[in-house]
């Protein structure tokens, strides 16, 4: 396959700073020229070869492996050279100058990734499950973004594409025969595929809601009145003295912030200010951030003392994602429960010990829906859940088209867009713009 790209780049693949050795990765059609000026020689396809790396007037850099993989047997199905030297970000630099002198520009971020997709060699789910693969925060993140990486994201979402395009065939391939007694559109051949279609995209949307937890996990404000154990129960949760606690009321004015994981999935956990009216200014700006952060949670903690009377379970909020949390059961030497009426989750621990904290990590992965066994997932981003739920839409409307409407020309059309939809996952219709913002949020050299 010929390249899309004529210019050649150069970048360390490896990360920046001092280690063992460092990788800097060439690719374009000047490779070859790049080989003779500091190599000197031809180098064997896909052979590693130890020699020295000298700059443009002969003096020798580095020494180390080098390997060339002509195009288009390639990561980027350019011609790539590779060259293993030494760590130091002075040889590193050395190396790199030498080569753009030789009319090589630096990569931009994601620009080798980039050129694999757009000369074929991955679709855009695989080249996305690369960075995911790099920034995964858990084994079971990295786990299923190899699986992405591997195309069974892409496998699924093909399987899928070519049932829809099947079916819209078959009802376009009906609409010509309107004029026939035969009513085509009411063929059981039509519903059974319909349905196949539906079975398979609640299929993969539950898959990659699981891998987008694993990939952005779920952020959770724990809210309260002041002195509830609030900044203890986060301290609890993160496993150090992220908070400061003192039995003074209203200790935390501001916002604080930690990152955990729960069985794979991350979490963003936010401290706030306790919640009452207050003279204080300062105070009164915390709570004010504290119903901020609360407004844009995926789950509140919300504590109360069990010790103490007269507190409400924030009636105003009944309808979000909601764990009611009884801390102090130590205080008051009861055990850890959980109480569950009305989808309402009440949880009696205690923060300050630690007991029934396993049980409030349990609930919060039932309220957000994760399931620690991953066999099958495949890590998804906020996009692809995005045109799985425009898929979702559309199939929909073809349905009902299709039944009581009994409209094969808007059955089709929206079976087309769901098409499209699909077809913008895997990026064989994506904007230039979207692949811009994809690939400029990779490191450098990948």
């Amino acid at each position: 396959m010929a390249s899309v790209k004529t210019d050649t780049i150069a970048a360390l693949a490896t990360a920046p700073g001092r280690g063992g050795i460092a990788v800097v990765r060439v690719s374009g059609s000047e490779v070859k020229k790049v080989i003779q000026e500091i190599l000197g020689c031809e180098l064997q396809p896909r052979q590693a070869s130890y020699l020295p790396f000298r700059h443009v007037n002969n003096e020798v850099i580095d020494e180390g492996i080098a390997i060339y993989f002509p195009n288009p047997h390639s990561f980027t199905g350019e011609d790539v050279l590779e060259l293993h030297g030494h760590g130091g970000p002075v040889v590193v630099d050395l190396l790199l100058q030498a080569i753009l002198q030789l009319g090589v520009r630096l990569a931009r971020p994601g620009e080798f990734s980039e050129r694999a997709f757009l000369n074929g060699k991955m679709d855009l789910a695989q080249a996305e499950a690369i960075a995911d693969l790099i920034n995964a925060s858990s084994m079971q993140a990295a786990r299923s973004a190899m699986r992405s990486l591997q195309g069974e994201f892409s496998k699924a979402i093909h399987s899928l594409n070519e049932k829809i395009i099947h079916l819209r065939m078959y009802i376009e391939a009906a609409i010509d025969f309107t004029d026939e007694e035969i009513d085509f559109l009411s063929d059981k051949k039509i519903s059974d595929a319909a349905a196949q279609i539906v079975n398979d995209l609640q299929s993969i949307q539950s898959q990659a809601r699981q891998g987008n937890l694993l990939r952005e996990g779920i952020t959770a404000v724990i809210a309260g009145a002041p002195n509830v154990g609030k900044s203890s129960l986060l301290n609890s949760l993160s496993g150090k003295e992220t908070a400061i606690v003192t039995d003074i009321p209203g200790t935390t004015r501001d916002t604080l912030r930690d990152y955990i994981l729960i069985d794979g999935m991350p979490m963003h956990i936010i401290d706030t200010a306790g919640l009452r009216n207050t003279e204080d200014v300062i105070e009164q700006e915390g709570v004010r951030r504290a119903y901020r952060e609360i407004e844009g949670a995926d789950l509140i903690l919300y504590v109360v003392d069990i010790t103490r009377d007269c507190q409400p379970l924030l009636e105003a909020f009944n309808d979000r994602q909601i764990i009611y949390i009884r801390n102090k059961i130590d205080a008051i030497n009861s055990a850890p429960s959980v109480d569950i009426k009305n989808n309402k989750v009440v949880i009696s621990l205690s923060a300050k010990t630690g007991a029934g904290i396993d049980l409030l990590k349990q609930h919060i992965k039932t309220k957000a829906g994760f399931q620690s066994e991953t066999d099958g997932m495949f890590l998804a981003r906020r996009r692809h859940l995005d045109a799985l739920f425009c898929v979702e839409s559309h199939v929909e409307n073809a349905l009902i088209q299709l039944g009581k409407n009994a409209s094969g020309e808007l059955a089709a059309e929206d079976l087309r867009q769901a098409h499209l939809a699909l077809c913008g996952i895997t990026g064989e219709f994506t904007s230039d713009d979207l692949l811009g913002r994809i690939f400029s949020s990779f490191c450098i050299g990948k």
